[in-house]
């Protein structure tokens, strides 16, 4: 059974920085899909940023240019960081992997194994 645990969350203020990680119990992120969502409170689940099966990244209208998703699999672990952080951004982060589809779906259904998530909060 795989497991997912994200840490890095806290509060900071706007156009601050946060990196998010998490480290999976085995070498679950190499040569497959897995990405980064979020839910803000009375929102949908989406996703934030992804690397695909073949290694691509795609990130949300919203995030790109601020947010880099990477991966160090020497270690296990995937990172989101976050630039120029805004009160928008506020929300429980969530890393997910998946170990059949070649991109991550957009609102996270389906997807085979989940963190517990880790919270951001981005003050004005």
């Amino acid at each position: 059974q795989v497991q997912l645990e994200e840490s890095g969350g806290g509060s900071v203020q706007a156009g601050g920085s946060l990196r998010l990680s998490c480290v999976a119990s085995g070498g679950v992120f190499d040569g497959n899909a897995m990405g980064w969502y979020r839910q803000a409170p009375g929102k949908r689940r989406e996703l934030v940023a992804e690397i695909t099966v073949d290694a691509g990244t795609n990130y949300a209208d919203s995030v790109r240019g601020r947010f880099t998703i990477s991966t160090d699999n020497t270690k296990n672990t995937m990172y989101l960081q976050m630039n120029n952080l805004a009160p928008e951004d506020t929300a429980m982060y969530y890393c997910a992997v998946d170990l059949t589809v070649i991109t991550m779906a957009p609102s996270g259904f389906a997807m085979d194994y989940w963190g517990k998530g880790t919270l951001v909060t981005v003050s004005s």
